[in-house]
């Protein structure tokens, strides 16, 4: 029984310590919540600042991962474009150079095809043929045109390497290539026979040029089927492109110098019709100083003594007369009988040439000046001027030495017929003079219809600008 109650004692101070226990522990816990509580509302602000600072931490580590994410991104993006460009890059210099190459392709056919628009060269042509005449020329041409056949029918001109087969025969194959020889020749030969058709002094370079590309081109074209025209067939075009141009040439130059010998034929004509004329009048004057002079003797015979002395005096200036007609006649028949006295002329024609350019020619008729009037008639706006009318025995002589002196100098320095020369007055007399020859040169060219024209130009462009200012253009002769 004690022992129950003793236990009950323990149990029940134990209860009741704990109960203590409790309360005070709650109390302190109570204290300890209030601690807390003062401590926190002490540091609230800081505590949110230090929240804050989390949220913001958070949010800088949050939105540096997507900008490092974006600056991967960009980074790809720009790694991508480089290898983008690069390829690009490369494929417009590639293509670049195919487009190039394509357009200087086109340019070489352009130029082929547009001879008459643009000239590739321009020059004197060197001839490849030394030939005389055009009819040689043309026996030439049919030669070469003979080799051409002969080349084609011993199956020269064009060729096939390989003995082809169609369907396993022998003889379809070579109808086959005998159809392809034939298309390529056909082809080649319409090309040439088109450019040389159309082959000028502008254009042979560009006529050969043609003719070799089109060689060129139809040899590619028969690559597939080992079929060529030969390079011999090819030089014989060429040959002949070469043979026509000069062909053409040559009969042009025969058919200006047979105009020249036809120019020459008819002024020589008309010097012969004239000296025939200035004959025919020295002798009709001589003969009627003669009839004068016999009707004058007669008179003489019959006269007083005191007419006698007005008849001598009379009879004396007949004689006189008589003497100078006959000696004019005389010189008449001898300049006709000596074809090479004449006149060598200088003349300029500023208004239609410009200034120092001289026309340095020759004359053989009786009246030189009718020649240079002739010049200036219709064939240019202007009249010329005389600078120098040289008289000489042998003037087609002087006239080659005058034009040799100058060469250099010829306005057209590829027909040689025309005497028209860049050079100064002043050199042309020098020239004249070194030859011993004494002569009246003048160096001022007057230039009146010329001069007077662009005076009457002035005066109407200076009427439309000031309407109310009157323009003199009665000038003087010596403008």
């Amino acid at each position: 029984m004690w022992v129950a109650l003793i236990l009950t004692v323990i149990i029940v101070s134990v209860f009741c310590f704990a109960v203590v226990q409790y309360f005070e522990i709650r109390k302190k816990m109570a204290a300890s919540d209030l601690e807390k509580e003062a401590v926190l509302q002490k540091y609230a602000p800081i505590m949110d600042i230090e929240a804050h600072r989390s949220e913001v931490e958070a949010e800088a580590v949050a939105r540096r991962s997507e900008i490092e994410a974006e600056m991967a991104e960009i980074q790809r993006q720009l790694t991508e474009a480089k290898q983008n460009v690069e390829h690009s890059t490369e494929s417009l210099k590639l293509n670049y150079k195919e487009k190039r190459a394509l357009y200087d392709s086109l340019q070489s056919k352009i130029r082929l095809l547009q001879d008459d628009e643009e000239m590739l060269e321009v020059g004197i042509y060197n001839p490849q043929f030394d030939i005389e005449d055009g009819e040689k020329f043309k026996q030439a041409i049919k030669a070469n045109r003979e080799q051409q056949k002969e080349s084609v029918r011993n199956k020269e001109a064009c060729s096939c390497s390989i003995e082809w087969q169609v369907g396993g025969s022998k003889q379809k194959g070579k109808k086959m290539t005998d159809q392809k020889i034939r298309l390529m020749l056909r082809a080649f030969n319409g090309e040439c026979d088109a450019a040389i058709s159309k082959v000028n002094w502008r254009n042979v370079s560009i006529m050969e040029e043609r003719i070799k590309k089109a060689y060129e081109s139809i040899n590619n074209q028969g690559q597939s089927s080992s079929t060529s025209l030969a390079h011999s067939y090819l030089l014989l075009k060429l040959k002949e492109l070469h043979l026509t141009h000069e062909k053409n040439i040559k009969i042009q130059e025969e058919k200006e110098e047979q105009q020249e010998i036809r120019a020459q034929m008819r002024e020589e004509a008309r010097i012969q019709k004239e000296y025939e004329k200035a004959e025919r009048d020295a002798a009709k004057e001589e003969e009627g100083y003669q009839k004068a002079l016999a009707k004058a003797r007669d008179e003489l015979a019959k006269a007083s003594n005191e007419e006698r002395e007005m008849l001598n005096e009379k009879l004396r200036k007949l004689e006189a007369d008589l003497a100078e007609a006959h000696a004019k006649k005389e010189r008449i028949m001898s300049q006709a009988q000596l074809t090479r006295r004449g006149h060598v002329y200088v003349i300029s024609n500023m208004g239609s040439f410009g200034d120092d350019v001289v026309k340095i020619g020759m004359t053989r008729r009786l009246e030189p000046y009718d020649r240079v009037k002739e010049l200036g008639d219709a064939s240019v706006p202007f009249r010329f001027d005389v600078h120098a009318m040289i008289f000489s025995d042998d003037a087609p002589s002087l006239e080659n030495t005058l034009h040799k002196k100058f060469q250099e100098k010829r306005v057209n320095q590829i027909n040689q017929r025309k005497e028209f020369f860049r050079v100064n007055l002043t050199d042309v007399e020098k020239a004249v003079t070194d030859l011993g020859l004494e002569i009246e040169f003048t160096k001022t060219a007057e230039a009146q219809e010329y001069r007077k024209s662009l005076a009457l130009e002035v005066g109407k462009s200076n009427s439309h600008s000031s309407p109310a200012k009157k323009v003199d253009t009665d000038l003087p002769d010596e403008l």
